[in-house]
């Protein structure tokens, strides 16, 4: 029906592209609003009840929680912009990369800090509640975002300094951190500091799953408050290899452009889902399923738990 004159093939194939663009816009946006809903609803639970503002382990959640938000909504808007072929002015991509940046180094820190806090709990539980205590853990991710915004302070020394490009201009591309940052020495600051952090957080991860695993043979521990504890860990490690895959985003889907494949512009929108907006839902469902309480909590119209039963 479609092949009957040029003008109507043209047409065909643009409506096509338009409902296969409306389908995939509709397959990222579809889960990021829900798990916003019940990131909201958690961080307004966790602010509002005692027994979370006053335990070192929920305060380091809801900060990851905070930051995996800030996260979606960011990417999402980025998404939407490329989607809709709309180029901003440079200054305004700037800090939305910049906020990206910015929040983005605080999840892994956050996870190596998760990670120890349950070592401490279950190698040293009777010192525990004195080491982690709320003062000391708000203090440790103030010193989080610190390291966070000295690397954003860099980045942002090095784009005035070194870029050419005004930044009170329309931009010719869509918005995005590897179009704003031009110069190859940009992205080789970012990998000798992705290297280390992820070295270094992976290491503490893996040496902290392996003494847990270690520990659980031990018939004088509670092996079921250990095991529990190992398995957020090795959760913990596997939401760091996806963090730490979506700063390889950009390098694989240049790989796949160059190749020149017919499929690519798929398969960047299979890794947009799988490396940059997956790693941002799994916080509520690691803690969702496994907590005995953040399951109870309502959300209006439903426990939390029967909302996670429809997402999984």
């Amino acid at each position: 029906m479609c092949q009957r004159n040029h003008q109507s093939s043209g047409s065909c194939f643009l409506n096509s592209t338009f409902k296969n663009m409306t389908f995939m816009g509709f397959l990222s946006v579809s889960p990021c609003l829900l798990f916003l809903y019940i990131n909201m609803v958690m961080l307004y639970s966790l602010k509002s009840k005692p027994v979370f503002r006053e335990t070192p382990r929920y305060i380091l959640f809801g900060n990851l929680i905070f930051a995996d938000t800030i996260l979606l909504m960011n990417g999402q808007l980025l998404y939407i912009l490329a989607v809709a072929g709309l180029y901003i002015m440079r200054y305004t991509c700037v800090v939305i990369v910049m906020v990206a940046n910015f929040i983005g180094n605080v999840s892994p820190l956050n996870l190596f800090v998760m990670s120890l806090e349950r070592y401490v709990a279950i190698c040293y539980p009777l010192r525990h509640s004195s080491i982690i205590t709320p003062r000391t853990t708000g203090l440790v991710i103030a010193a989080m975002w610190a390291l966070s915004f000295l690397n954003i302070i860099t980045k942002l020394t090095m784009l005035l300094v070194l870029e050419s490009l005004p930044l009170d201009q329309v931009m010719n591309e869509y918005c995005s951190g590897n179009k704003l940052f031009n110069l190859g020495i940009h992205s080789q600051v970012d990998n000798v500091l992705h290297s280390i952090l992820f070295t270094i957080v992976g290491f503490i991860i893996i040496y902290t799953y392996i003494t847990l695993m270690l520990i659980a043979k031990s018939a004088s521990t509670d092996k079921d408050s250990n095991n529990k504890a190992r398995n957020t860990v090795l959760l913990h490690l596997i939401q760091l290899c996806l963090s730490l895959s979506s700063t390889l985003h950009h390098n694989i889907v240049s790989a796949l452009k160059s190749m020149g494949l017919d499929k690519a512009s798929q398969i960047e929108y299979i890794l947009f889902i799988t490396v940059i907006i997956l790693p941002k839902c799994l916080s509520p469902l690691i803690y969702g399923l496994r907590d005995k309480i953040i399951p109870k909590l309502p959300l209006h119209c439903c426990r939390l738990d029967w909302c996670f039963m429809g997402t999984i």
